[in-house]
Parts: C-alpha cells; sequence; structure tokens
C-alpha cells in the first residue's frame, strides 16, 4: 500500500471551481475578441470568428512599441530591485540588529500606502527632472514600488540558508563578495529566480503609475489597453483583443516558469 492518503471528493471540487471562476475571464476576453462589435455585446458562444477585431487593433497602434517599453520597464526594473534588494536581504538575514525587524515591517508597510496619496508629488518630481513619460522614470517607480517584495522575499530565502556554510567559509578565508558569489546566490537561485519572476508579472501589470505618467514615448501595454475607452464608449471587441495581446507574452512566461516559480516560493518551507 501506498502511503499517500486521497484528498476527499469535495476538495477536488472546491479546487476546480475556483480554477473555473479563476479562469473564466480571460475564457470570455479570448471569446470575445474574435467577435465583431455588434456580436460582442451578444452573451452567447455561438458565432461565426474573425480576425477583423485584431487586424483594427494592429492598424490603429504601433503594438510592438508598446510590447517594447513593457519588456524594457519590467526587466529592467527587475534587475535594479535585485541588486538593491539582495545586498540588503544579505545585511540583513546574516548581520541582524535590534531593529531589522522594525526595519522590514516598515518595508512592508509602505506597500499599504494608496498610490494615489503620493501621486502629486511623483508627478512633480517627474516632470521637473525630465523624466515625464520616459522608460527611465517609468522604470526607478517600476523598481521603487516592488523593492520592499524583492527584500522580503530574497530576505526570507537568505534566512533559509543554514548559517554554517557561511561561517565554514569565512574560516576557509572567504570575503563577503565571495560568500554571496559562490555560496549564497546558487544556494539561493530557485527562490531568487522566482522573486524575479514575480517582479516582471507585477510591473507588467502595473496600470496606475504607467497611465499617470505616461503618454506616448514611454506607454506599455497598460496604457495601450486602456486606450480603447474612451468618452464615446467601451469597444468590447477591440478592448477584448487588445487585453489578449497584452496578457499573452506575460501568461506564456507564467505558464512556461510555472515549475520554477511554484519551486522558489516554496523554497525554504519543508526542511
Amino acid at each position: 500500500m501506498n502511503g499517500h492518503k486521497k484528498s476527499p471528493l469535495w476538495v477536488a471540487l472546491l479546487a476546480w471551481t475556483c480554477a473555473i471562476i479563476l479562469f473564466f475571464p480571460i475564457f470570455w476576453i479570448a471569446v470575445t475578441a474574435f467577435k465583431t462589435e455588434q456580436q460582442a455585446y451578444l452573451p452567447s458562444l455561438v458565432f461565426l470568428p474573425t480576425l477583423d477585431t485584431f487586424r483594427e487593433v494592429f492598424e490603429r497602434s504601433n503594438y510592438l512599441a508598446f510590447v517594447k517599453n513593457s519588456l524594457i520597464v519590467s526587466i529592467g526594473s527587475t534587475v535594479l530591485a535585485l541588486l538593491v534588494a539582495v545586498p540588503a536581504a544579505y545585511s540583513m538575514a546574516f548581520f541582524p540588529t535590534g531593529r531589522t525587524q522594525k526595519l522590514l515591517l516598515w518595508m512592508l508597510s509602505t506597500k499599504m500606502m494608496p498610490a494615489v496619496g503620493v501621486l502629486v508629488p511623483i508627478y512633480l518630481l517627474a516632470k521637473n527632472s525630465g523624466m515625464l513619460d520616459s522608460v527611465t522614470g517609468l522604470t526607478l517607480i517600476y523598481t521603487l514600488i516592488n523593492l520592499p517584495i524583492a527584500v522580503w522575499m530574497a530576505f526570507t530565502y537568505f534566512n533559509d540558508v543554514p548559517k554554517e556554510i557561511l561561517e565554514a567559509a569565512r574560516i576557509d578565508g572567504a570575503n563577503a563578495w565571495q560568500e554571496m558569489l559562490y555560496l549564497l546566490l546558487p544556494t539561493s537561485m530557485p527562490g531568487l529566480a522566482s522573486t524575479a519572476l514575480l517582479l516582471i508579472i507585477l510591473s507588467w501589470n502595473e496600470a496606475f503609475w504607467s497611465l499617470n505618467l505616461t503618454s506616448v514615448d514611454a506607454a506599455p501595454l497598460t496604457v495601450f489597453i486602456a486606450s480603447y475607452s474612451n468618452p464615446e464608449g467601451l469597444f468590447w471587441a477591440k478592448l477584448s483583443a487588445a487585453s489578449l495581446l497584452a496578457i499573452a507574452p506575460i501568461m506564456a512566461l507564467g505558464w512556461l516558469a510555472q515549475k520554477q516559480l511554484v519551486r522558489g516560493l516554496t523554497f525554504g518551507a519543508v526542511k
């Protein structure tokens, strides 16, 4: 007999129900994207699929320019956040002080502040520094808003690394740089990889700052989607097509990297 216990039927049913509820909006967006504007207002699954909506979206907007901005901002902000978060987490995990926990809690508390509360000063800073509607400015903003999450996750992974490994390296004469480069980073790589993936997803999906700080030159895909909502009304088919084009790359990345993401997020959970 195998020692694994089967889950009750209600657990499986609950899991499937949650999965269907979460997936349904994406399914409906995909279905609506292949309808005409007239068909989009009818909640029906029986229709003749068309690519005309996608053609109109490509003719109206430079989709690849929006994709390029999203890629630069998402990857750039993730790299910058990790460059700051990894040394900070290393310091707090291996050289903690009496204020380390308070500092971590303070960093996390900044995520609870409504973004609109600091919109005006951030907007003025971006305008006065010449970074309004610039990829550089948006990258810095995304770096700052994701930095607390990066530090917390890196700190958690570093905290799970046995301290004896680093002590042995110090006895052998390794300095802090060598400890991090040859021991800590390889040991924590699954966790750091999942952190990077999560930061990319968060940056890719960020809409508030992109809508308020960009217009044309640095506009990412979130602005691309919003451009199909105007005072004349919502064009559901075009909006769905634009949304599908915007979420497709990040969904593909998530699907391809799901094993690494799960492995990283559970890193250190079971010892």
